[in-house]
């Protein structure tokens, strides 16, 4: 049990470079596809609270006919909707105050406001004495709106609804005193004035162009609607806000309360009204829309992250177990069992790994509110949930780990069945064989002897070529996905400050991952070519000769890498686009194609100049006494 402890604690001190590959590939990619994955339900869980806690109406009902409701109907909608539910009844009244923009004004009992409980932004709650202080909506970025103070005649946006003369003896001139925001209409470049029934994905930008946009909403009590001499209303409610009773069995947007509210508006169809829900609200449907695009986004990106991932870690562990061919041999001569030997190499990846993934669990975290937060561009979002959202994370770490230690173990199984003497003797060197340039003599006779020689390494090890050049595509076409999407929101008008955000995500994780895997992979080539490297430097070659001898290999293997990425680029990008709705790829402007080779080799450029020291401080002696 000592020798094996040994050998266990060498094999971390020895492959300590590989090993932080390991939990940095694994901790980037995890992270990345949590933090993506996790925002659309960390979205849902904080829309959600933000429903029940600002007690957002389920339905709206519209009167659309003159009079307003009658009773009876009003009964009717209760015996739908439950004489447990709660119920706003307010007149609405929308005034068009310009060719595109109007004002929506609700009279109602402040001291019964119970749904759609607006936060209050600036001033305070009245206790509706005074029916001649009002509040005003939250202004956003698109309209000025109401601030503290401010007076407004109320006559004129009823002047053709009630008559003249009857205006002319009502006071009403108010005075704005509190700014609130509106759990109904929180957009920051403007909303509809009314719910706009949408199919798919509402788009901001265009809402602004092609709707009535609400310039502001003023909250006024009903008693400045009565009558100076009877008292009587002088405007009948034409509008019925409902929140539906036992609402904390519901989470918004989910697939039970989707058919909970599609049987109610059955139900409750009848002439003379209207019925809208959260599925027509623009602001509802167009942060939950969104979320959904980042989702979709994230599950194309996911498969580039898991295939790299999967390769850089299967080859780090075979090349790991390759290189301890000896030692397997030792410990199989002491009596030890494969079992025994193929177990010190699943723990060192399932280390590895853990590490990885528990760093990868705050690294998701830090993106999804990351993310979170930049929806703010777009809107003015809830507070965001402490409710935990892994499932993206379980899901990636257990593909991840148990993908490790499944090719850990067939490929230690399979070196630990041989024979002690077997694996005592190396394996012989690979046959140098002519590439495919050589068959090409007016070219290969123009080439040096240094520029021969790497080509012929180049592709001397046609799996760790394969690897590097795959690796390379999908960092390119990663990047490129990033570019296209940023692409869209500045130069196509797409204007969603969430989908730029994911943009610059992309783009970071696709530089890192490019990082890690050419770090990884050259580390390992030069630890396999120590001696080769050795002999170089005896013979007389100066460091940067012995660098650029590697370095060249690095950006042949990237050039090559970023040429395949190219097509595989199209392909990410017409996926993308595809599940976003939006997009094409011909509309990429040309200049990010250009961009985009050069973000990856600068990538490759840092990885070359942190791999130079390791290159210039290979023990000559100790690499020519070792045995191939």
């Amino acid at each position: 049990m000592k020798t094996y402890l040994k050998t266990l604690l060498r094999a971390f001190q020895k492959h300590i470079l590989r090993f932080l590959s390991l939990v940095f590939m694994v901790l980037i990619s995890i992270g990345f596809i949590s933090g993506i994955g996790s925002l659309r339900d960390k979205i849902n869980y904080s829309v959600t609270k933000y429903y029940k806690d600002q007690r957002v109406s389920d339905f709206i009902v519209r009167c659309t006919e003159e009079g307003g409701f009658d009773e009876r109907t009003v009964e009717n909608l209760k015996d739908t909707f439950g004489e447990g539910s709660e119920y706003n009844r307010v007149f609405q009244l929308d005034v068009p105050t310009g060719e595109k923009l109007s004002v929506r004004l609700l009279f109602l009992d402040f001291e019964n406001w119970t749904v759609n409980v607006p936060t209050f932004i600036e001033g305070e709650k009245q206790d509706g004495a005074n029916p001649h202080k009002i509040y005003a909506d939250k202004p956003d970025n698109v309209i000025k709106g109401y601030s503290v103070g401010d007076k407004v005649d109320i006559a004129r946006f009823l002047d053709g609804v009630l008559p003249s003369a009857l205006l002319d003896m009502l006071d009403l001139k108010v005075e704005v005193c509190a700014v609130v925001q509106s759990p109904l209409t929180f957009a920051n470049d403007g909303e509809p004035s009314d719910y706009a029934e949408t199919d798919g994905v509402p788009d901001t930008t265009t809402a602004t162009k092609d709707l009535d946009v609400l310039e502001n909403i003023l909250y006024i009590p009903k008693s400045l609607l009565s009558h100076p001499a009877t008292g009587e209303k002088l405007l009948h409610d034409n509008a019925l806000y409902i929140a539906i009773e036992n609402r904390d069995t519901f989470s918004a947007f989910s697939k039970n309360y989707k058919s909970f509210v599609n049987a109610k508006c059955e139900e409750a169809a009848d002439e003379g009204i209207k019925v809208l829900t959260l599925y027509d609200n623009y602001s509802f449907q167009s942060v939950y829309s969104y979320g959904n695009k980042v989702a979709d986004i994230g599950f194309v990106i996911m498969v580039a992250f898991l295939l790299v991932t999967a390769l850089v870690v299967f080859s780090t562990m075979t090349r790991l177990i390759e290189e301890e061919r000896s030692q397997i041999a030792c410990l199989k001569t002491l009596g030890y069992s494969s079992v025994s030997i193929v177990s010190k190499y699943m723990l060192f990846a399932l280390v590895a790994t853990g590490i990885g993934g528990f760093g990868a669990y705050f690294v998701g975290i830090g993106i999804t509110r990351l993310l979170y937060y930049i929806f703010n561009y777009s809107f003015t979002m809830p507070p965001i949930s402490m409710h935990v959202a892994i499932i993206f994370y379980v899901i990636t770490v257990t593909v991840i780990v148990a993908g490790t230690l499944i090719a850990t173990a067939i490929t230690g199984f399979k070196m630990a069945s041989e024979r002690p003497a077997e694996l005592l003797r190396p394996r012989p060197p690979k046959a140098g064989k002519k590439v495919i340039l050589e068959r090409l003599p007016f070219l290969w006779k123009r080439l040096s002897f240094k520029y021969k020689s790497t080509l012929r390494n180049v592709l001397r090890f046609k799996s760790r070529f394969i690897m590097t050049v795959l690796a390379v595509a999908i960092s390119t076409a990663l990047v490129l996905v990033g570019l296209g999407l940023l692409d869209l929101c500045i130069f196509h008008d797409f204007g969603s400050g969430a989908i730029m955000g994911i943009a610059f995500v992309v783009i970071i994780f696709a530089g890192l991952l490019n990082i890690v895997v050419i770090y990884t992979l050259t580390n390992i080539n030069i630890s396999e070519r120590n001696r080769e490297i050795a002999t170089l430097m005896v013979l007389g070659y100066q460091n940067y000769e012995v660098t650029g001898y590697i370095y060249r290999e690095i950006f042949i293997n990237s050039f090559i890498g970023i040429l395949f990425g190219y097509p595989l680029s199209c392909l990410l990008n017409l996926l993308v686009f595809s599940v976003m709705g939006v997009g094409t790829l011909g509309g990429i402007t040309w200049f990010w194609w250009i961009v985009t080779p050069l973000i990856v080799l600068l990538f490759t450029a840092l990885v070359a100049l942190a791999l130079r020291s390791k290159i210039v401080k290979v023990d000559m002696n100790e690499s020519l006494k070792a045995i191939e």
